[in-house]
């Protein structure tokens, strides 16, 4: 109310129910059942979690009109773009706005700036310039809406923002598919919050009626309200999902890895030709990668008759999906902000490859369970198909060296899916002692 006592025209963020809310749960209502689920069926990348669904809104409404820490404002790259919801964002926080963007002196695509909110009910607007698509430029397109909305994100939880109301970024005068941009828009939130989380209550996507048929189709697929609906959205995920930050996997950044590196083609073919070509083909199958166990002490468990082969195989399958179960619900943000871990394109096969940075894990400072954890975390999805993985030992020092304890316990833990897809290991700048 105002102080004449009329109703407002802003709406409180508070106020508006939650995705989570708006679907009744009746699969979750039994551990049992939710144990089940796990153990027979194939997860999604993107897992029922209550906490989460109870952060995220979909309203239909004029984001202008929300009151929250921070609306966002899509626009050109001079702020001076005339679209509705510019417009409207304008109008109603008065024409102190515009003196205040031309201190800013434009803004790029992808990029996130700030201003205050003047006369608005939000605090602050948080203006970004999402992309021009053409279909030859898609990769790019894609990476510039992705940077929109993870800067946005970024600045909030920088300034410690609690709640931010979304427009769709991507104009229609832009000419970017809204169902493609959905799919940006919604995995880079959802990766966001998973990591972290805990900086902010409340994301409001506020589209017009023309979105809100998208954003209702697409929502189960990032944000399941029950583990039936992320059973059942599962087939429809589309198959780039991005990387663990949401982030689209572009081709021109992967590393490409050749059986010699440096040496040219031509080169390669004149020492196969004299018989010194290097043979890979047992990569993938030998020991190492495998990352099998003790094979003679299960062996000899099974003919004691003290377990089964079917059973030893139900036992791993069970104490894994505990594993994903908690690394999936814990706050892992510390151990993704190091860096250690990313995926950076794929090889010359199509492979997956995943770059493990040495130095960036301070093993005595940080706790090694949390680090398992978000190695499942981050490639559980990655190892349903054939992967590398790249390891760079350089700079590392004393504090920097996995112990064995921890890779015996890794190669216990993961499922039996890593072992079968590692296709091969590169170990990048050995030392001495990391030859041993």
């Amino acid at each position: 109310m105002d102080p004449l006592g009329a109703p407002s025209q802003f709406v409180d963020v508070d106020t508006l129910l939650s995705w989570g809310d708006s679907y009744k749960d009746e699969l979750n209502s039994h551990d049992s059942t939710a144990e089940a689920f796990q153990e027979d069926t194939i997860r999604s990348p993107f897992l029922y979690n209550r906490d989460i669904n109870g952060k995220v809104v979909l309203w239909k409404g004029d984001v202008a009109l929300l009151n929250c820490t921070a609306i966002v404002n899509t626009s050109n790259e001079s702020l001076t773009d005339k679209n509705p919801v510019s417009e409207s964002i304008f109008m109603l926080a008065g024409p102190d706005l515009k003196e205040d963007l031309q201190k800013l002196k434009g803004c790029r695509t992808g990029e996130a700036k700030l201003t205050k909110g003047f006369n608005l009910a939000a605090r602050f607007i948080i203006h970004t310039v999402g992309p021009k698509y053409k279909s030859r430029y898609r990769t790019a397109a894609e990476s510039s809406l992705y940077s929109c909305y993870r800067n946005v994100l970024q600045l909030a939880k920088e300034q410690s923002m609690s709640s931010v109301g979304f427009c769709v970024i991507n104009s229609a005068k832009r000419g970017y598919p809204l169902e493609d941009a959905t799919h940006i828009a919604l995995r880079t939130v959802r990766r966001f919050l998973e990591i972290h989380g805990e900086t902010i209550e409340k994301v409001v996507f506020a589209v017009s009626e023309l979105e809100e048929a998208t954003y209702q189709k697409l929502l189960p697929l990032y944000f399941p309200r029950s583990l039936k609906e992320e059973s059942q959205s599962l087939p429809y995920l589309p198959a780039d999902i991005g990387n663990a930050e949401g982030e689209p996997v572009v081709p021109e950044r992967q590393i490409r890895i050749s059986e010699k590196p440096g040496a040219s083609e031509e080169n390669q073919e004149e020492d196969e030709d004299d018989g010194l070509g290097v043979d890979l083909s047992f990569i993938g199958s030998h020991a190492f990668a495998r990352m099998e166990g003790d094979i003679d002490k299960q062996r000899k468990l099974i003919l004691q008759g003290q377990l089964s082969e079917a059973a030893l195989q139900k036992q791993h399958q069970r104490n894994y999906n505990r594993w994903l179960c908690q690394a999936r619900s814990e706050d892992l943000s510390d151990i993704a902000s190091l860096k250690a871990l990313y995926q950076t394109g794929v090889d010359n096969c199509g492979r997956t490859v995943m770059v493990v940075v040495g130095r960036n894990i301070p093993v005595t400072l940080i706790d090694m369970d949390k680090a398992l954890l978000y190695f499942i975390h981050v490639m559980d999805h990655i190892a349903v198909k054939e992967y590398v993985l790249v390891y760079f030992h350089t700079l590392t020092t004393e504090y920097n060296h996995l112990d064995s304890d921890f890779l015996k316990k890794l190669y216990d833990v993961v499922d039996v899916k890593y072992k079968r897809n590692l296709k091969a290991v590169y170990f990048v700048h050995p030392t001495f002692r990391s030859k041993d």
